[in-house]
Parts: structure tokens; C-alpha cells; sequence
């Protein structure tokens, strides 16, 4: 998988571009966790839904935030990493401007920017929001949410703990015309670890496949 480095708003960013071969394929572009807690392109859970989404046909891109791996820049409170998502889509969309739907997932902080992300482009059609953590994160200007998509979280999770997911999705049920689809694995932690990943990626497989089935009648 090739590495690329694109322009971003504070200078080069690094990432990881996975196409396929089909000029329309779909399009999907994957958040990392917090810059600060350790968090990169190669996070775990990160990797995952990359190669989870490339099997389901999908054209991927994940990256570095700034001031992560070869990326430039230092880290700016989300603001600054708000603009390298859309930087990051922008490039994708810029080698795809044929694909047929595009798709942001994002993990922990990197929920929290994909969903900002999805407020300001209208084009991203579905979501995969991996333990957002709304204990820790002001996630109101989803007012209203313009797409449907998959919130998912571990019922273990000490880090940003279910019960302010369940206020998150119940808020975002309230809304008129998009479905949010909320799973809780059962006893998973923040980081899906031991079998919970293979439970976490088949949940997103499934919901996504469902997706793109009902878009293409």
C-alpha cells in the first residue's frame, strides 16, 4: 500500500492510500485517536477498519494528524485537525472524482473530528463513529446529524464511558430523517482488545455492506 504525503493547511501530511481498482468505487477516509495520548494512523482499531473497508470494496485513506509521524505541523485542540480531515478528503476525492459515495470513520478523537467533518460536507454519505468520547467532547453542533451511520462502543469502556454515548445517540435519535444505528459490544474496553476487534470490525462490515445495498437499488 503506497505511502503518500499530501499538502495540508500547516504543511505536509502523511498517509497510507489504499485505491482499488474500479474508477467509481466508493471512497473512505479513517481518524486516528488523539495525538497526544499516543494516537496514530497505525492504531490499531485505525488499521482494522482501513483494511475492513478496502474488503468491501471501498478506496482508503488514513493519516497522520499534524505533528504526528511525518506530518507537519503541531498538535492545535481538533481546530487545526478538523482542517487536515478535510485536506485529507479534499485529496481523495481529488484522485476520485468519480467515486459513487464517502464514507469518514473515525476512532476515539478521531470520531469526534470525523463527525465535525460531516457536519461541513454534505458529499459523506455514512458514518462509523468508534467509541466517541462524548464524556470529554462538546458533540451538540450535530444539530441537525445529515447523514445516518453506526455509533459503536464497548460496554467496558473507562474511557469515555457508555452511559454518555447512550445521551449522545438518544439525542441524536431525536432528529427527523437519518437513523443512527448505536451497537454496544458487550464487555469491551475503549481499544476493542483481546476478540472484541473481530466482533467490533465484523459489527462495521455488516452495517456498511447493509448500507451500500440499500443505496444501490
Amino acid at each position: 500500500m503506497p505511502e503518500v504525503i499530501f499538502p495540508g493547511p500547516d504543511g505536509r501530511l502523511e498517509g497510507r492510500y489504499h485505491p482499488q481498482k474500479q474508477k467509481d468505487a466508493p471512497i473512505a477516509i479513517i481518524l486516528h485517536p488523539h495525538p497526544q495520548f499516543g494516537g496514530t494512523m497505525n492504531n490499531k482499531v485505525v488499521y482494522n477498519l482501513h483494511y475492513a473497508f478496502h474488503k468491501m470494496g471501498f478506496t482508503v485513506l488514513r493519516f497522520n494528524f499534524r505533528g504526528v509521524g511525518k506530518s507537519q505541523g503541531e498538535y492545535d485542540q481538533g481546530v487545526g485537525e478538523l482542517s487536515d480531515a478535510a485536506s485529507a478528503l479534499d485529496y481523495l476525492q481529488a484522485m476520485n472524482p468519480n467515486a459513487k459515495h464517502c464514507w469518514v470513520a473515525g476512532f476515539s478523537f478521531g470520531a469526534w473530528i470525523g463527525m465535525q467533518l460531516l457536519m461541513r460536507r454534505p458529499e459523506i454519505s455514512g458514518f462509523i463513529s468508534v467509541s466517541p468520547p462524548a464524556n470529554m467532547y462538546d458533540f451538540s453542533f450535530l444539530a441537525p446529524c445529515p447523514a445516518s451511520g453506526l455509533i459503536i462502543n464497548g460496554s467496558g469502556d473507562r474511557v469515555a464511558p457508555p452511559a454518555d454515548t447512550v445521551d449522545l445517540v438518544e439525542k441524536l435519535h431525536e432528529q427527523k430523517g437519518i437513523t443512527i444505528t448505536h451497537e454496544v459490544l458487550d464487555g469491551a474496553g475503549h481499544f476493542f482488545e483481546n476478540d472484541h476487534m473481530d466482533t467490533m470490525i465484523g459489527t462495521v462490515d455488516g452495517y456498511v455492506r447493509r448500507r451500500l445495498t440499500e443505496t444501490s437499488r
